[in-house]
């Protein structure tokens, strides 16, 4: 990541808080404090990536990760997992939308249980709108976090739970370079390239916000 201009030693101080926060995208509602351990329901679904874990609280339906194969810190099936295709029909729906071209952002709820910095980290994404990119040191702008906490928001951006309905993959570096990526830079291509957010030509990208 070429932007990692932080000291190895140096995190953002919330990178160590051990408070959660739990976010549901409808209504954008937030509430902190210890998360709860709950049942797991998944489910997996067919895409032009492969096929996608997701997981949800089935209390509310609120999606708690998306995951796709081999991915670096990806999620896996354990056996007191429940498998409940229905409760994630919106979701596949939606899902299937996005994909081919239909739709632009995803309404789904969801719930994620970061620190309060990832948490901070991760609703900044939410704000890069489809088609358009961004890089480290503009969220870390945007959430107010010192330059030096780059390093801290590439982890984060790194550890979000919520592949492609939460767009880590429009983050990319400074220098237009695509960086790394959870779900591996071919997967990110892919998505930009569907979204129209890769180089419009030499040392051109669309929407880009530079920091």
């Amino acid at each position: 990541m070429t932007e990692n201009t932080a000291n190895p030693g140096q995190t953002a101080d919330s990178e160590t808080t051990a408070d959660s926060e739990t976010t549901t995208r409808a209504g954008r509602t937030a509430k902190r404090g210890k998360a709860t351990p709950g049942p797991v329901h998944w489910a997996r679904c067919a895409s032009p990536l492969g096929p996608l874990l997701l997981t949800a609280d089935p209390a509310t339906g609120a999606l708690t990760s998306l995951s796709v194969p081999e991915q670096k810190g990806g999620r896996g099936v354990l056996a007191h997992w429940r498998h409940d295709p229905a409760l994630f029909r919106a979701a596949e729906e939606q899902l299937a939308a996005y994909f081919a071209g239909e739709l632009k952002e995803f309404t789904l709820p969801f719930r994620t249980d970061g620190t309060a910095f990832r948490e901070r980290v991760w609703d900044a994404l939410d704000a890069v709108p489809y088609g358009a990119t961004t890089t480290y040191g503009e969220i870390a702008a945007r959430i107010g976090a010192p330059r030096a906490a780059v390093r801290a928001v590439g982890g984060a951006i790194g550890a979000n739970p919520l592949l492609v309905v939460r767009p880590c993959h429009r983050v990319i570096g400074a220098d237009g370079s695509l960086t790394g990526y959870a779900g591996g830079l071919d997967r990110k291509t892919r998505l930009l390239t569907l979204e129209g957010g890769l180089p419009a030509g030499p040392g051109g990208l669309r929407g880009v916000g530079r920091g």
